[in-house]
């Protein structure tokens, strides 16, 4: 197991690691998608659980780059929209559920004295949106997304030039590849969430696995 005694602040993803994103994604991407099948821009397909997850973790930008890329800009523009409007909506009516243990861990955190960072592939209604209803703001000195620096930058990039700002060392905490490369810039660290939407490969250069986010309790 690495040594993480002297590290001072964590950086969180979000999805798959905070927040169980199949309750309020799911549905989302099947409206959108019979949406586009409704307008014969793809074939109709009964898409299972694993196959809509697996975009979880990446920019809108990119996941429709990797899942559709000659889906005319119209209907890729509308087909997003759907997704975050039925996704807002599912979160206002009480249907976006956090890990179990997800608050209490990052409480005991924070009383621990770590500084406490977010940052997600995420719009900035997303995170604000989130931060809301979940109350982030007690826990986190500050939150980032993606679409803060124009989705140009990857989450490495990103903390590359925010990093100078908080306290070293650093470890990052996710379920996906995009987490776990942060961990290549220097005195950075990575956990890696195998109950996330990652496939398996995607973590195997984290330092430390684990299985529940309540874990953290006694590796930090």
């Amino acid at each position: 197991m690495a040594d993480l005694k002297a590290v001072k602040t964590l950086i969180f993803d979000y999805d798959g690691t905070l927040h169980d994103s199949r309750a309020i994604y799911i549905p989302a991407f099947k409206r959108a998608y019979d949406f586009l099948v409704d307008h014969q821009q793809a074939p109709p397909k009964d898409w299972s659980d694993e196959e809509i997850t697996q975009w979880l973790g990446y920019s809108k930008q990119e996941m429709w780059q990797l899942f559709m890329p000659d889906l005319e800009e119209d209907y890729q523009r509308r087909a997003s929209a759907i997704i975050g409007d039925t996704m807002q909506a599912k979160l206002l009516n009480n249907e976006a559920k956090l890990y179990p243990g997800a608050l209490e861990t990052l409480g005991y955190l924070k009383d621990k004295g770590y500084t406490l960072l977010f940052l997600s592939n995420c719009s900035i209604d997303y995170m604000e949106h989130h931060s809301e209803r979940f109350n982030l703001e007690q826990y986190f000195s500050k939150l980032f997304c993606t679409e803060l620096f124009k989705f140009k930058k990857t989450k490495k990039e990103i903390v590359k030039i925010v990093k100078q700002d908080y306290p070293a060392e650093f470890v990052v905490i996710g379920d996906r590849f995009q987490d776990i490369e942060v961990a290549e810039l220097d005195g950075i660290h990575s956990i890696g969430c195998s109950y996330g939407f990652g496939k398996k490969d995607e973590l195997k250069r984290s330092d430390i696995l684990i299985d529940d986010i309540s874990e953290l309790r006694t590796i930090l």
